[in-house]
């Protein structure tokens, strides 16, 4: 993995000359202190990323543990670096807040709660010592556990929970040491870890750890090696070779891995679980009464979004088809090696974000039409890949610029595939041959993408003029090809036209995605009026869930 760019919004703050601060000896620290041994603890955890991914047991988006727990304290760091203060108590909610914004998967979330406890027990507080650690352990291990419905031992949850008693106990005999008790915690990490496969009947079948257990103990062995002012960087943990698990006759299809934050007041987060654990399995469910972040295995995340929009608004909305990761997961096991080719595609709405992991994208990045993702959004999405040769689909004209930086923030090989829109990505993705080389899946891919025609049809928000067209707020408007072309009162009308002006005739597919503001009923009747109208071709509904756009019309 590349090292951080230098214009990067996330700084790293070196330690003092010599590591750590044990030139100093303080037995208490402040802010600064804290911020640079998480600093310290994630450098341990990035060095080792690809070995936690590889012991992965759950062969799904949400399975790569060990870059989810990097990316959550990323953001965390972030938040932290943007904290003017340096007392311990707003560092460390800035760290909690920003682990809980930028959470990743089941063990991010997680990882989040350990660090809100962390900042619990360190409310008000100027500085730090070795009790206000081992207090936020405790509180951190009662936070993780409350997050989830049902709780797995075995898992980073037994981890924490056995390394905050142990530290307690050493406590309780009178050790208040930061070093001691972090000598402490890392042992018995370690020693919980090696334990989860007697506890988790699958990671014995599978033969492997823990993996965000072992996310766990390299956190907590940087930030030892930071408090004991060791600047010697530790070997990468040895990867344990990883036999592919079975998927029984009789279990359910894995679903969809949906997660997202809502935002809201007065959120209740027992009267949430309630609701969502009828609707789904390992459900977390983390926050405050303001802002609430929701991790769940659903067969209906439809029904899930649906509710959480009566609670309040949502952001950075990610559904991913597991179902589908994990029969390419075991058809890329069967193969002697490994794709090299991954790709990176921006999209806005669960539908949306869904159909590219559907085919095959690697990763997917929340963002479009007025919500374009940053350079570093982009580059962590690169990054984060497994993979030297990455293709990056922005699908949306205004991101093109910021994608085109990220070829040069990274050692990898990153081409940008100059998508416009949506189904532009789709062609492309579906032109990949996984048989072909780099340069001859560029090209095809780029082919596929000059042969769509997309209209983008939503509703004028305000009266305007456009060339030779008048519009007025409340009708329907088309772009086509990222040109505004119709106007019209009813949407069935802006479609029919926008098709016309296609030349949807000459086309053999017609694909209608449906955006959040479109009924469902009013989407069928819709794509039962197109297929009327052009029975000569293939007309395919597909909801996208995207904001703004009513529909989004591809002719291929």
């Amino acid at each position: 993995m590349a090292s951080m760019p230098q214009d990067s919004e996330y700084r790293e703050t070196s330690p003092p000359s010599g590591g750590g601060d044990s030139e100093q000896n303080l037995a208490v620290r402040d802010g600064s202190h804290l911020r640079r041994m998480f600093a310290a603890a994630t450098r341990c955890l990035e060095r080792n990323v690809e070995a936690i991914n590889a012991i992965n047991v759950f062969p799904v988006p949400d399975g790569d543990t060990g870059t989810n727990m990097l990316l959550t304290m990323r953001s965390a760091l972030r938040e932290a670096e943007s904290c003017s203060e340096e007392g311990a108590s707003p560092v460390a909610r800035a760290l909690a807040q920003g682990a809980l914004m930028g959470a990743r998967g089941n063990s991010g979330v997680i990882l989040s709660q350990i660090l809100s406890g962390l900042a619990r027990s360190m409310d008000g507080k100027v500085g730090w010592d070795g009790r206000d650690l081992a207090r936020g352990l405790g509180e951190g291990t009662s936070a993780a556990y409350k997050a989830l419905i049902q709780p797995v031992e075995g898992t980073i949850l037994t981890v924490i929970r056995d390394t905050a008693r142990a530290v307690q106990d050493a406590v309780n005999q009178g050790e208040g040491d930061a070093v001691a008790l972090m000598e402490v915690a890392t042992a018995t990490a370690k020693e919980a870890v090696a334990r989860t496969p007697s506890l988790l009947p699958l990671l014995k079948e599978a033969g492997v750890v823990d993996a965000g257990g072992q996310g766990l103990y390299l956190l907590l062995d940087g930030a030892r090696r930071y408090l004991k002012g060791d600047d010697t960087e530790p070997e990468p943990e040895e990867k344990i070779p990883l036999r592919p698990p079975i998927l029984h006759p009789e279990e359910n299809p894995f679903g969809y891995c949906t997660e997202f934050i809502v935002q809201g007041q007065a959120l209740n987060r027992e009267e949430i679980s309630q609701r969502l654990t009828a609707m789904g399995q390992s459900l977390l469910v983390a926050g405050d009464g303001n802002v609430v972040r929701i991790h769940i295995h659903t067969l209906d995340p439809g029904a899930v979004l649906s509710h959480a929009l009566s609670l309040g608004s949502l952001h950075q909305v990610k559904v991913d088809n597991m179902t589908d990761q994990h029969a390419q997961f075991l058809a890329l096991r069967r193969k002697e090696t490994p794709l090299s080719l991954a790709t990176v595609a921006v999209a806005s709405g669960a539908g949306l974000m869904g159909v590219f992991r559907g085919l095959g994208a690697t990763a997917v990045v929340s963002g479009g039409a007025t919500m374009n993702p940053s350079v570093e959004e982009l580059w962590q999405a690169v990054e984060a890949v497994t993979g030297d040769q990455v293709v990056l689909l922005p699908n949306e004209g205004n991101i093109i610029a910021a994608a085109r930086r990220v070829p040069e923030l990274t050692k990898k090989e990153v081409v940008v595939i100059p998508t416009r829109t949506i189904p532009q990505g789709v062609a492309a993705l579906l032109a990949v041959d996984y048989n072909a080389d780099f340069a001859t899946n560029l090209q095809a891919m780029e082919r596929a993408m000059a042969s769509i025609r997309t209209a983008e049809l939503a509703i004028a928000v305000r009266d305007s003029h456009v060339g030779a067209l008048s519009i007025r707020a409340g009708q329907v408007v088309a772009l086509l090809d990222g040109d505004l072309k119709v106007v019209a009162d009813e949407p069935i009308v802006a479609l029919r036209d926008s098709l016309a002006q296609m030349g949807a005739e000459t086309g053999e597919v017609i694909t209608l995605y449906y955006g959040a503001d479109t009924d469902s009923e009013a989407a069928e009747k819709a794509a039962q009026a197109v297929r009327e109208e052009y029975p000569g071709q293939q007309v395919e509904l597909v909801w996208g869930g995207q904001p703004h756009n009513l529909y989004i019309v591809s002719v291929e």
